[in-house]
């Protein structure tokens, strides 16, 4: 792949990760903040105007430039991360595991991700 193609390949698959994060202010346990870092990495290395963009944007901005300088999560973002979390993970006990297996797997990816997030500095 040449560096051009690369480049396009790059701004695509950074404008689609602004749609989902985009789609993830409206839809309830998809998240919005992931996306957008993922989106201000690949204009970091196709295009230094989307990037200014995505960075310079009121809404869409803030979150990406505090995970940049600080590694920071804003307070909201946690509660709504685990919060999310939490139901997906009583929805998988209560209607979706037949045994006690999936729960158990599921709750460890969860509580590994909630750890992550609560642990990261506040925005």
């Amino acid at each position: 792949m040449t560096p051009r193609t690369l480049r396009y390949v790059l701004a695509a698959f950074g404008w689609l990760c602004v749609g989902i994060g985009v789609i993830g202010i409206a839809v309830p346990g998809l998240p919005t903040t992931v996306f957008l870092i993922v989106a201000a990495w690949a204009f970091s290395r196709s295009s230094e105007r989307f990037q200014a963009w995505l960075l310079s944007h009121p809404w869409l901005g803030p979150p990406v430039i505090a995970w940049r300088e600080r590694g920071a999560i804003s307070v909201r973002a946690k509660i709504l991360a685990v919060a999310t979390m939490t139901a997906s993970l009583l929805w998988v006990v209560f209607f979706v595991a037949q045994s006690w297996e999936l729960p158990v797997a599921v709750g460890t990816v969860m509580a590994t991700g909630a750890i992550f997030v609560v642990s990261r500095p506040s925005a």
